[in-house]
């Protein structure tokens, strides 16, 4: 887009009332209405030149759902100045807790550009020390939302990082892996699933979104197949959970027998994934084996029965729709 375009955006500004507005929405307002006025390639131009001058938290955020909806790579300097130099942005809005709000909505903006122009900057911000942990966790996912595997290396040092001291923001950088989808990140996710104690171990959540980043990546190995028979073994019903899955989808012929181990968890919710995980696997026979397995515990018996049952209704049901 040509940016070098004669508009009178002082007089706008002033028109509209961006600085020092007493009334945003009115304001906001005013602004709305220049569509009548100006095509959109020129309105882009002028929601950037607002977005740089405005101090009030209403009006900006109004344009940055405005620049959002263009996706105009013209607005990529501007919201990266704002996200990167945060200095220059309080200078207009005072209160940090609104600095780091706006600044947090710019990392979406970004992330639904799919612009890897944006990478660079997000990563900044993520491996800065004096970031708030809350614009951190913000950038990480906007980095798996983008997809770029330049930044899987940089996120797989976050969770080796023993200095990064929010666990929350290693979860996200987890989840900004899964999302990526690069097996590069498959040694480092199951680093996590073989902690023994520490911080990592204490807080199973972290385990969960490993696991789920492994669902999401193509994986190899013995070392994954043994992190993910010890997860199976986790206190957290969620982390056995979310490992029933991954074996499920791993192709791994040792999976099966694995899962039908889980038939005997004392978790109903444990037992009622096994349960689901199998018959994906093997099919109807495996529920008929269950219900009619003398040694299998009543838990797995009646989970299997519900699931014949759904089914059962499912399928009428469908059988019903093709009827009509």
């Amino acid at each position: 887009m040509e940016e070098n375009v004669n508009l009178p955006f002082d007089k706008l500004l002033s028109d509209c009332e961006v600085i020092n507005s007493h009334n945003p929405k009115a304001s906001i307002e005013k602004i709305t209405a220049l569509s009548t006025n100006y095509p959109s390639e020129h309105l882009i131009l002028i929601y950037n030149y607002f977005f740089e001058k405005s101090n009030s938290y209403e009006i900006l955020m109004f344009l940055l759902q405005k620049i959002d909806k263009y996706k105009d790579k013209s607005s990529r300097p501007v919201l990266i100045d704002s996200l990167v130099m945060r200095d220059k942005l309080a200078q207009r809005i005072s209160d940090s807790e609104t600095v780091t709000r706006i600044r947090i909505n710019i990392t979406k903006v970004l992330a639904n550009t799919k612009d890897s122009q944006a990478v660079y900057p997000l990563l900044y911000c993520l491996n800065s020390k004096e970031e708030n942990y809350k614009v951190k966790l913000s950038c990480a996912e906007a980095l798996g939302k983008i997809g770029d595997k330049y930044a899987v290396l940089p996120l797989m040092n976050i969770l080796e990082d023993e200095n990064e001291s929010s666990i929350y923001v290693k979860e996200s950088a987890v989840s900004a892996l899964g999302m990526i989808g690069d097996e590069k990140a498959v040694d480092s996710l199951v680093t996590i699933l073989e902690s023994k104690k520490g911080l990592l171990d204490k807080f199973t959540f972290l385990k969960e979104r490993a696991l789920e980043a492994l669902n999401k990546i193509s994986f190899k190995g013995d070392r994954v197949f043994n992190a993910l028979v010890k997860s199976l073994r986790d206190e957290s019903p969620q982390v056995r959970i979310n490992a029933i899955e991954v074996l499920m989808n791993s192709d791994d012929e040792r999976a099966v027998n694995l899962i039908k181990g889980m038939l005997n968890d004392s978790n109903r919710d444990v037992v009622q994934n096994a349960v689901i995980a199998l018959y994906n696997l093997i099919g109807d026979d495996i529920l008929n084996e269950i219900i009619n397995a003398s040694t299998m515990p009543d838990i797995a018996k009646t989970e299997a029965l519900k699931l014949q049952e759904d089914l059962k209704e499912e399928d009428i049901e469908s059988g019903a729709e093709n009827d009509n």
